[in-house]
């Protein structure tokens, strides 16, 4: 090991010092290896085990690393949705003193994969849809916290199950900057940036047989520029009414919670008259069902996963009829009756498959399905069942996704 070497880290893994930063990223060998899906990269990466869990390891010129690792920092800090920055590894040399490139350490997102790896045949055909609106989503995020991100792409992204959807985790910072409030300008260079990058992507996917021929990539690519328009408009929209309409204001709150956020901050004018009021949300906090699911059972879950579980709770709270007892005294019975036992009935060679999370979702889902068919109300154990004979033992491990190569994606 080059003597030059430099670990920059909040919190060091002493274990990072055995890795070989001696050798070129691209001639590490299999050993330190861990076989996972890498998508595209303009850099080379590699995935790595480590102390138990998994890192990626970024080769990047020492300018961009410090950069990218800083604007990762700021959004951890911001619970934005992004990768965890590590460490920047500087100083890397061979044994024969010829310098190497510095590197980028973040840890992977257990259960995430690469928009490539999730076109296979077991997906529904609006998969395509499903990511744009996840990545209008995220942007949307971003551009709340200042952030502009200057190379939004799908490549740029990872993608987590979200009970039916999913959700989009920023992974590459490289050109990204923070603002204390990004301009009309900003915004839309962004947005455009997506709408071609996404467009281009979707063809490639085409060209390569991945993605069905007769998706229309411009109308897709199209999907982003909306769902993020209207998002934004109602996150952020100012809104007139008279002041007899005051119940208009707990309307703007609730239609902003059902869309997962909550309002942390709202300015309320009236005219010279006093005759109307104008409202506009000044601080929104994305999270409204993942923070209330977190308070009543301490689950760490996605915002529609989150969504779908309370909706069961409500269900379970109304069949006990428990109505007028207090929440988190019905989550706790909840979360002992109902959500461990179907955890724990999930054989454990199976437990990797998908985060539980959204094995509860799918059960609730085959439950539902099932009942439908044999017209009847199949209990849940038996529901679970079914669900791990039909269904989970025949999906791929997404913890880590072992064992698939990037070229043969098409092959999942």
């Amino acid at each position: 090991m080059a003597q030059s070497l430099e670990i920059t880290a909040a919190r060091l893994d002493p274990a990072l010092l055995d890795l070989p930063w001696e050798v070129p990223l691209e001639e590490w060998p299999e050993s330190v290896l861990a076989a996972l899906p890498r998508g595209i990269s303009r850099h080379v990466v590699r995935f790595v085990r480590l102390s138990g869990r998994v890192i990626a390891v970024k080769e990047i010129g020492e300018t961009v690393a410090f950069h990218e690792y800083e604007m990762l920092r700021n959004l951890n800090r911001l619970d934005a949705p992004s990768v965890q920055p590590l460490a920047v590894i500087t100083g890397r040399a061979t044994p024969q003193g010829e310098p190497l490139d510095s590197v980028l350490v973040t840890e992977h997102l257990q259960f995430s994969l690469p928009y490539r790896a999730l076109f296979s045949q077991y997906l529904r055909p609006d998969t395509a849809t499903r990511l744009i609106d996840a990545a209008a989503v995220l942007l949307v995020r971003l551009h709340l916290l200042g952030f502009y991100w200057g190379d939004v792409s799908l490549s740029n992204t990872l993608f987590r199950r979200d009970a039916g959807a999913f959700a989009a985790y920023l992974v590459d910072a490289e050109t990204g900057e923070f603002q204390p409030e990004l301009t009309i300008g900003q915004r839309e260079y962004d947005l455009d940036i997506a709408r071609t990058n996404i467009i281009g992507e979707l063809m490639d996917l085409q060209a390569g047989e991945i993605l069905d021929e007769d998706v229309d990539t411009i109308e897709v690519g199209n999907r982003i520029v909306e769902r993020y328009t209207a998002l934004w408009r109602e996150l952020t929209d100012s809104e007139s009414f008279d002041t007899g309409e005051r119940w208009r204001v707990a309307a703007r709150i609730d239609r902003l919670n059902e869309l997962g956020y909550d309002v942390g901050e709202l300015t309320m004018t009236t005219d010279v008259d006093g005759t109307s009021v104008q409202i506009q949300p000044k601080v929104v906090d994305a999270g409204h069902h993942h923070r209330r699911m977190m308070r009543l059972t301490g689950l760490d879950v996605q915002e529609n996963q989150a969504r779908r579980m309370l909706n069961d709770l409500d269900a379970y709270r109304a069949a006990t009829d428990r109505q007028g007892e207090d929440e988190e005294f019905v989550a706790h019975d909840w979360l002992a009756k109902v959500f461990e036992p179907t955890v724990r009935a999930i054989p454990r060679e199976l437990r990797g498959k998908l985060e539980p999370a959204e094995i509860f979702h799918e059960v609730l889902e085959h439950r539902w399905f099932i009942s439908e068919q044999q017209r009847r109300d199949v209990p849940l154990p038996e529901a679970v069942q079914s669900y791990v004979d039909a269904v989970l033992r025949h999906r791929p491990d997404e913890r880590s996704f072992l064992g698939v190569d990037a070229p043969r994606l098409e092959d999942l």
